[in-house]
């Protein structure tokens, strides 16, 4: 992929990616969202694999967005505001280096980008302790199986998304409610 090409493309890891997927889906700008493996070593890694934590991948996902309509910083800004981006390697639940709180990297704008706000959220103790998010360069992604792809959309009443999602879609809609694709429609 080339520099360009990747310029359009945001790779975050904010726990259990069916999570971040719902939250991502919904803003305008995001063409689509994709989730996957990144971060790690073992090629074309399993879910099983991942969660094993045997392969050094987080759960992730790939958001191919226009940046004509949200700009990478938003994205940045969202994704700090729907997950816990202090504690770590941990999501509610979700243990372990494959839930870690992560910013994968396309290009240098982007990890200048996401270290200026890490260290800006930290300067102004915005969450009362530290933000341990890895900013980390994107190297490989895999996309997981096609049964996480639109796991929330296709799944809305299975237990853990009914109790997961549902509040950070709320905050999303109360915090970012100009971002949203819907905004503006009635």
């Amino acid at each position: 992929m080339s520099q360009d090409a990747k310029s359009n493309v945001a790779v975050f890891g904010g726990g259990c990616f069916w999570c971040t997927e719902a939250v991502f889906d919904e803003l305008r700008g995001v063409k689509s969202v994709v989730s996957g493996y990144a971060g790690g070593s073992t090629k074309n890694p399993t879910y099983e694999e991942v969660c094993g934590g045997r392969t050094g991948h987080a759960e992730v996902i790939k958001i191919d967005f226009d940046p004509t309509e949200i700009a990478f910083k938003d994205l940045l800004t969202v994704f700090f505001a729907t997950h816990d981006p202090t504690t770590l390697n941990r999501q509610g639940n979700d243990v372990g280096t494959q839930y870690r709180s992560a910013i994968l990297y396309a290009n240098e704008e982007q990890k200048r980008e996401a270290e200026a706000l890490i260290k800006e959220l930290n300067d102004s103790k915005a969450f009362g302790k530290p933000v341990v998010t890895t900013v980390e360069p994107l190297g490989e992604f895999y996309e997981a199986e096609d049964y996480h792809q639109k796991y929330y959309a296709n799944n809305p009443y299975q237990p853990y998304c009914q109790y997961m999602i549902p509040p950070k879609l709320n905050k999303l809609h109360k915090q970012f409610g100009e971002l949203l694709k819907s905004h503006g429609k009635t």
